[in-house]
């Protein structure tokens, strides 16, 4: 067991009505820096996606493909390194060749669903899910009448597979509709337990009942001025105290324009 001890500013005097449980202003900046990378990131997925993020984006590709490399890069998790998509490249199989990646000693990414004691059996259970639909792209759809929003928490329930962590189902959906695979948007951040952004969220909110928890975290997106699923990633990186780029690569900083209106809105 791996116990982490997070660092927390000292009460400075500071409040504000959109994050209750905080008292420092350092933890407060903390909290901007990364909400606005997160936005920042969500923006470059959908107008300049980089590295195997192009590829899934790709309209030419196709969709059974271009949903099971979105998969494999959500499960493995990108690197913090200069090719953050170097291992999944070195290992990913097409999904018509029915073939598993290899993935004895493959390196992962910091929000990696993968376990590798369990082999390949997340990967199984993800192909048997798809193909009680017929297809993944059945499977994401679901009924054509969902909305995004209804769409992203129905298939979002239904990736519970043994294996796959609530990170890793959040942030394949994120990606998959912000590079223009299916239509699916997440209207909320499906808080409750114990990983990182639900602990984050907890802190940074001054409560911990999973409603009012949503509710202000929908007050705090839209006083900043960014998605509400950019709260995902912000506050994963906020409560670990170290930022996972997700695919940006070391050295990703978020846009100086957005930051500044998270930070005014923060009262920063």
């Amino acid at each position: 067991m791996v116990v982490r001890r997070v660092a927390r500013g000292a009460d400075d005097g500071y409040r504000s009505a959109l994050v209750l449980g905080l008292k420092s202003s350092a933890d407060a900046g903390r909290l901007a820096e990364e909400i606005a990378f997160a936005e920042y990131r969500l923006r470059v997925l959908e107008h300049e996606p980089p590295g195997l993020y192009r590829e899934v984006a790709d309209p030419a590709g196709a969709v059974e493909e271009r949903s099971w490399l979105a998969f494999l890069i959500a499960y493995l998790g990108p690197l913090e390194e200069e090719d953050p998509f170097a291992e999944i490249a070195r290992v990913r199989t097409t999904w018509a060749s029915g073939e598993m990646p290899v993935l004895h000693e493959v390196r992962t990414g910091p929000r990696t669903a993968h376990d590798p004691s369990r082999g390949t059996r997340t990967l199984d259970a993800y192909r048997a899910w798809a193909g009680r639909s017929g297809s993944q792209s059945a499977a994401f759809l679901g009924d054509a009448g969902w909305s995004p929003e209804r769409r992203f928490a129905r298939v979002f329930e239904r990736l519970a597979l043994p294996g796959l962590q609530r990170d890793a189902r959040f942030d394949l959906l994120v990606t998959l509709g912000r590079l223009g695979v299916y239509e699916v948007t997440g209207g909320t951040l499906v808080l409750g337990g114990s990983d990182d952004v639900t602990v984050g969220a907890k802190r940074a909110f001054g409560i911990g009942d999973p409603m009012l928890l949503e509710r202000r975290a929908s007050e705090l997106a839209r006083a900043c001025g960014v998605a509400h699923e950019a709260l995902d990633l912000a506050l994963h990186n906020w409560q670990r105290s170290e930022r996972a780029t997700a695919g940006l690569g070391p050295g990703a900083e978020p846009d100086p324009e957005i930051l500044a209106a998270v930070q005014s809105a923060l009262n920063l």
